[in-house]
């Protein structure tokens, strides 16, 4: 059968399962988008304000879900919007197909009008990207990319094809194969796993450390069920959370720069570190030499280039975290150490804050959570409010949590809800932003309102540039350059504008007010105005250790 490129690209996509696309038309993709409006009943293409947003919502499409996601976006300045958000899915590990036009492969290196070399600018923030320069090429091409995207650990790819490309003819086969399996990742040696359990076995203090692979390779029951075997805490990277219910009594919560009190210092004192798709980030582990220093450390991880590469381990498996559990698990017996699961839970206590009726960025959280079933999907931006909502929110479902971890994107909030949201059946969505964050895509509410999509946004406005004020406080004796927004937004004008509703509260009483009746058919916007030196606590200062924690 022929088809054109155009047609080509549509029969991938729907071999692939892909049902919703994100992005924004320009000239050289235009081909690809009439062959889009012809299958309009088959794929749903969301249309963005911007192309980061698109990127972002496809990003959140995909955690949510759990499906490699698709975003669409033209040659030159379309394909670059969308850099910031194949960079915070490289980085976070997120399964993304971006479908970039260019100019006519005769005209490719010519500064074209609208021409970029895609391929060269992304080529460090992507698993693989291809110019495809022959029609006859492209299905396999798309089949290849949605594999690579797909397996070992997920990320994005990026597939630019020309405009002559979208619009050559081909013999091509409706019955093409969609590649699958064979993805190159290692599997768990006997020997590595052997050694691994006898370790284990001698341990006193065992302490997991969980991160984005755990979810990524669906195996939250297995993490549950090493906790309980080993009775071992369990602390997460911002990644990680939400593989564990929040009620859970060994889930100590997130750990690092500004992780819970209990699993950071926990994981100090461990005798054992099971770390369990991580990466070791340097907000999560600070002065390397110290956070090693009387521990045996066990890394496991899908991709081999992480071992070693941050924190060096004793011992390690590479391979997937549910493949390497299910080995391990039949193996290890049951352990109970009630000294150190008496001291864990010490340190709970002195976890705890007291209770206030003060208009606090923890207590918006909580009021917020009252109102929220488990399976809201709840995005953030980055930022003070991000680290509120990891240390306070208590998720209770895998795959609820948006938020750019690696790359720290502020401006990702907005169109990740979307993508969430959509992802969800349109059910109601929370984002927890700030008033810098939100000023960076707040034009994807146009999105959200077009898409007729529930996602209740609430604005933690204090006027001022969180975490670099807090920073500065600390570390620059009070110097606030540039960190005092000095805006004079109105946030729910601004929200009635767009065609969602705006909302405000400054008292605990208020936001309960405006958390009720909320319109199942359109965005709302809540204003919450919060004082500009609540700090994020505890904090570990950069490159510190628990020694230099600051709690207050």
């Amino acid at each position: 059968m022929k088809l054109n490129g155009a047609q080509i690209v549509i029969d991938r996509l729907l071999a692939h399962g892909v049902t919703t696309v994100f992005g924004y038309p320009g000239g050289q993709v235009l081909p690809l988008y009439d062959e889009l409006y012809k299958n309009a009943d088959k794929i749903h293409h969301v249309l963005t304000a911007h192309e980061q947003g698109a990127a972002h919502a496809a990003d959140g499409y995909a955690r949510t879900s759990g499906k490699t996601a698709v975003v669409i976006a033209t040659s030159g300045p379309g394909a670059t919007n969308l850099v910031t958000g194949i960079a915070n899915a490289y980085l976070d590990s997120v399964p993304l197909v971006a479908v970039t036009g260019n100019v006519a492969v005769p005209l490719l290196g010519r500064d074209s009008f609208q021409e970029v070399d895609i391929m060269g600018i992304t080529q460090p923030i992507v698993k693989h990207n291809y110019v495809v320069r022959d029609v006859g090429a492209l299905g396999d091409t798309l089949d290849e990319a949605f594999a690579i995207a797909g397996s070992g650990r997920r990320g994005p790819v990026l597939v630019d094809i020309p405009k002559d490309i979208q619009t050559d003819v081909c013999e091509r086969c409706d019955a093409g194969s969609v590649v699958g399996g064979g993805d190159g990742t290692a599997h768990p040696r006997v020997s590595d796993v052997e050694r691994i359990v006898s370790a284990i076995k001698n341990c006193k203090k065992p302490y997991i450390y969980a991160g984005g692979g755990v979810l990524a390779s669906g195996a939250e029951a297995e993490l549950r069920a090493l906790s309980e075997r080993l009775s071992a805490p369990v602390g997460f990277s911002m990644m990680g959370l939400s593989a564990l219910p929040d009620d859970y009594a060994l889930n100590l919560g997130m750990t690092g720069m500004h992780g819970k009190y209990a699993a950071t210092v926990a994981k100090s004192e461990c005798d054992v570190l099971i770390a369990l798709g991580v990466r070791f980030s340097d907000r999560a582990t600070g002065n390397v030499g110290e956070y090693r220093e009387g521990k045996l450390i066990i890394h496991v991880d899908i991709d081999l280039a992480e071992i070693g590469k941050n924190v060096p381990s004793h011992m390690y498996v590479c391979g997937d975290v549910k493949e390497v559990l299910a080995k391990l698990l039949p193996a290890l017996p049951a352990m109970r150490n009630g000294e150190w699961l008496s001291r864990v839970e010490t340190l709970k206590k002195e976890d705890c804050q007291p209770e206030t009726a003060c208009f606090t960025p923890r207590n918006i959280i909580k009021t917020v959570r009252r109102f929220c079933d488990d399976e809201t999907v709840v995005a953030t931006d980055v930022g003070q409010h991000q680290m509120w909502v990891m240390q306070h929110y208590g998720f209770m479902k895998p795959r609820t949590l948006l938020t750019s971890g690696g790359l720290g994107a502020m401006g990702y909030g907005l169109g990740a809800a979307i993508g969430g949201c959509m992802a969800n059946g349109k059910r109601k969505t929370v984002l927890f932003t700030g008033d810098g964050s939100f000023g960076m895509n707040l034009t994807e509410l146009a999105t959200a309102v077009s898409q007729e999509l529930p996602v209740v946004i609430i604005i933690l406005n204090n006027g001022v540039l969180g975490l670099p004020r807090q920073w500065q406080t600390v570390f620059f004796e009070e110097r606030y350059s540039q960190s005092t927004l000095d805006r004079k937004t109105d946030f729910p004008a601004l929200a009635n504008a767009f065609g969602a509703e705006g909302r405000s509260a400054e008292t605990l009483a208020q936001l309960e007010a405006a958390m009720q009746n909320l319109p199942g058919d359109k965005p709302v916007v809540i204003d919450c105005r919060i004082d500009m030196d609540e700090k994020v606590l505890p904090m570990i200062p950069p490159g510190g250790s628990v020694k230099d924690i600051i709690v207050n």
